[in-house]
């Protein structure tokens, strides 16, 4: 009896397919709309330095400026001052019939005086005639120029002051009020009182102060004004107080002029 053949079984053989081509692919650069975005915040974050880079140093130069100015005021107003303080009684030799008088005239917007103390040439070289007038320019603003010098003429109260020898003091003014205190009168019954017009002509003296207000406008038209006060006293206010000090003065000189004659 034949044996049937037994079908041959393949054991341990295992089929696989060829693995498939890979589908990867590396990029070589920077697409056109990343280098597009890049720049463009590159380009924020440069203009927004350079802004606060400007902003600052805006901010520098108006304060820089603001310091200048104010300093400049500064060293205006104190020489103002200390010549006003200076100021002497005068008494003005003049050709018309009415007599000598006193050479001091203050009105709200200008001031004329003789003074032992000159704010154009560095020493003192006798007494100065010391003119300053308000004058107005464009948009509202003006500047206080100082006339001076030398109280050599006779006639030189009653002329008008030389045009080309002003100097500008202050610039930039808006308002500017001069007043003067007057002292109390027993014999008037007037009592000591600030005024706008102060003439030693009719007064026969100095007023005791000189009170100056000085109202600056803003240079960019924006912001509040600033506004200055400055109060001067005039010791040597009378006539009478000046020559009693000469006197003074002449006889110390005297004794020590003896003093060293008998040494």
């Amino acid at each position: 009896m034949k044996r049937k053949a037994k079908p041959e079984t393949k054991t341990g053989i295992i089929s696989a397919s060829p693995p498939a081509a890979s589908s990867v692919t590396f990029s070589a650069g920077f697409t056109l709309l990343e280098v597009t975005v890049t720049l463009t915040i590159l380009g924020f974050i440069l203009l927004v330095i350079f802004g606060a880079f400007r902003l600052g140093l805006s901010a520098w130069e108006r304060g820089e400026s603001s310091r200048q100015e104010v300093q400049t005021v500064r060293t205006v107003t104190q020489l103002i001052s200390r010549q006003i303080k200076s100021a002497v009684p005068y008494r003005f030799r003049t050709k018309k019939a009415e007599g000598d008088y006193l050479a001091f005239e203050g009105k709200a917007q200008s001031l004329k005086l003789v003074s032992a103390l000159p704010v154009k040439a560095r020493k003192s070289e006798g007494f100065v005639y010391a003119s300053y007038e308000y004058k107005e320019g464009g948009q509202g603003k003006g500047s206080l120029i100082l006339y001076e010098e030398r109280a050599l003429n006779k006639n030189f109260f009653e002329e008008p002051v030389k045009e080309d020898s002003g100097i500008p003091l202050l610039e930039g003014i808006s308002e500017i009020r001069f007043e003067y205190l007057r002292e109390e009168d027993p014999e008037k019954n007037e009592p000591e009182e600030w005024v706008e017009e102060f003439s030693a002509k009719d007064e026969k003296s100095l007023p005791k102060s000189v009170r100056l207000t000085i109202t600056l406008a803003n240079k960019n038209g924006k912001g509040n004004e600033s506004t200055l006060n400055l109060v001067a006293s005039i010791p040597a206010n009378r006539f009478e107080d000046v020559s009693l000090t000469a006197r003074r003065a002449a006889a110390r000189n005297r004794l020590f002029q003896g003093r060293g004659a008998n040494n």
